[in-house]
């Protein structure tokens, strides 16, 4: 029995999570059920893109993925079903697919065409629901939908190059529970433009001259302790991801604040690197 995976704004509170996994035990009783997230900002297609990018790699292939943010059809919103590496992709056609696969191209996608089915307020259960289970019995693409060629492709959440490849401007893509602001920048992207020049990270008023493997690589344990820099200092990093991170050292969210308290960042704002 294929994996089938959730991911939504849904949140905890409600009863949405618990009905669309009642449903799904309802058609497959056998059913491997994951939740990957539920806390995904509302109707934010750029976290919801982050979170399945660093995550959907890490199950086996044939797995299906239900990616329930601003899931509602419009003519503009369609349906769809996506295919790539192997991995299954229910969701709607609101550019976060492209987000996810900016570096694979699908191997197969296609509108979701269910004769019957309830276009009504709940898609990710009178719709994705029955894809899923579908797809997890062994069906094939072809009996729910039909090929389909217009994939959004949301190019404003890109990282510019400006100046000549001097400059990037990249934005705010995600706040993780640390309040660390990931940015999306990524290392290939960075290094292909620093070309071993020294560079200058503007955020806010900070000026950060030293992109980190670790957090811990802050502290110079050659340094007398108490100069050294440490617990409360502002950092950047290549995350696990190979994006670049902006950090607090541990700092403690109640008493400290994160990354995006301190310097007052949230979600789209702008990070520029200057190459020197």
């Amino acid at each position: 029995m294929a994996i089938i995976t959730l991911t939504t704004d849904f949140g905890l509170k409600d009863h949405f999570v618990g009905v669309l996994k009642g449903s799904i035990y309802s058609e497959l009783p056998d059913a491997k059920i994951v939740d990957i997230s539920h806390d995904v900002a509302p109707f934010n297609i750029q976290e919801c893109a982050y979170i399945l990018k660093n995550s959907y790699n890490s199950f086996p292939k044939g797995s299906i993925h239900i990616v329930g943010v601003d899931s509602e059809a419009t003519q503009e919103n369609q349906h769809i079903v996506v295919l790539i590496n192997g991995h299954y992709f229910v969701s709607a056609n609101t550019g976060v697919i492209g987000l996810i696969t900016s570096e694979i191209k699908p191997d197969k996608v296609v509108e979701i065409n269910i004769p019957d089915s309830l276009h009504g307020s709940f898609p990710v259960l009178s719709v994705f629901v029955q894809v899923a289970c579908h797809i997890a019995r062994g069906g094939t693409l072809e009996v729910v939908g039909k090929p389909f060629n217009d994939l959004k492709d949301l190019r404003e959440f890109m990282p510019r190059i400006v100046d000549d490849g001097k400059k990037i401007i990249g934005s705010v893509i995600y706040i993780d529970n640390y309040g660390n602001v990931v940015t999306n920048i990524q290392k290939h992207l960075f290094e292909a433009y620093r070309k071993g020049r020294d560079f200058e990270l503007l955020v806010r008023n900070h000026k950060i001259k030293k992109i980190h493997k670790a957090y811990n690589d802050i502290i110079d344990f050659s340094i007398e302790k108490s100069k050294r820099k440490g617990d409360g200092d502002l950092l950047a990093l290549f995350n696990s991801s190979d994006y670049i991170e902006l950090a607090i050292y541990k700092s403690n969210l109640k008493t400290v604040g994160g990354a995006s308290t301190l310097l007052g960042l949230d979600y789209r704002d702008t990070i520029m690197i200057d190459f020197l």
